[in-house]
């Protein structure tokens, strides 16, 4: 999705989860009205049954709505403290109206430390399609390596979305100056879903065709985002609508060499606890 005057790009990952919580989103749940005790059968499986099939096959289909989507997916089994885990991905992109895709995704499964991480991620392009696809290439790889993920990932996602951001601005030399990227991620890390974002793409928790927010978009006219770009020698016209430096609808960013240092790569993180987040949503985490 293009943040410059342009036609937009769709590219959507979906987690589909039976399993956790924090207590800001269960907040919200009951703020829009939501029954936050509510929960699927399968989350309150007798402890004692017999352990659960096996995750279902990746499947690829066709998509009836675009002829050029594709549909693909899997699952994992996971454990959780004492508890057995599962739940299903899917992820879907097509190209919409322009002329190439600016837009990419990442999911992976890993092991890092001897634990298992489920990683996601939607790397929502403008200007070209260069810092989304350097962002699906490194930014997880970047992640899993760095030494303290697993005892301390917040800080670990920090410094590593920033040292991605310079790591890129640095081998781009010039090269398609305007071009950047949002992060949206979801990662789940033994008992907790660790949400991540930069710029305006959103994780959502669905529940009975409800959504809740589980990030915040960062647009130039949130007021804190505005005093920050201020503070550092930037401005926000309005141009359509409110635009760092006239050109760009995110205030926060990959990429956009020329617009550094008032467009930042510095995430936002939440951390719910995975599996009363879901027992108490009966939730589809979706990206």
């Amino acid at each position: 999705m293009s943040n410059r005057n342009t036609d937009t790009n769709t590219n959507t990952v979906e987690v589909e989860e039976e399993e956790e919580e924090e207590e800001s989103v269960i907040d919200l749940i009951n703020h829009t009205g939501g029954d936050s005790t509510t929960s699927s059968s399968s989350a309150h499986a007798d402890p004692m049954a017999p352990p659960s099939p096996p995750p279902p096959t990746p499947a690829i289909v066709m998509s009836s709505r675009d002829p050029d989507a594709i549909f693909s997916g899997g699952g994992i089994s996971f454990l959780t403290g004492n508890q057995n885990g599962s739940f299903n991905y899917g992820y879907s992109t097509f190209k919409g109206k322009r002329a190439s895709m600016e837009d990419f995704y990442e999911t992976r499964i890993s092991e890092v430390d001897g634990q298992m991480v489920a990683f996601f991620g939607v790397f929502d392009g403008h200007g070209g399609s260069r810092t989304a696809e350097y962002l699906k290439n490194n930014l997880f790889k970047n992640l899993s390596g760095h030494p303290d993920f697993i005892n301390d990932p917040k800080t670990a996602i920090v410094e590593v979305f920033k040292q991605t951001d310079a790591d890129y601005l640095n081998e781009e030399k010039g090269q398609q100056k305007d071009a950047g990227s949002t992060a949206t991620t979801a990662l789940l890390l033994g008992d907790r879903l660790l949400v991540a974002n930069v710029g305006d793409s959103r994780v959502v928790a669905c529940r009975a065709g409800s959504a809740i927010p589980l990030s915040i978009d960062h647009k130039p006219e949130r007021s804190d985002e505005r005093q920050r770009i201020e503070q550092a020698g930037g401005f926000i016209i309005w141009a359509g609508t409110w635009r760092v430096g006239g050109v760009l609808a995110v205030s926060r960013a990959f990429g956009d060499k020329l617009l550094k240092p008032y467009v930042v790569a510095e995430p936002e993180i939440r951390v719910n606890f995975f599996l009363s987040f879901l027992l108490q949503l009966n939730a589809e985490v979706i990206i």
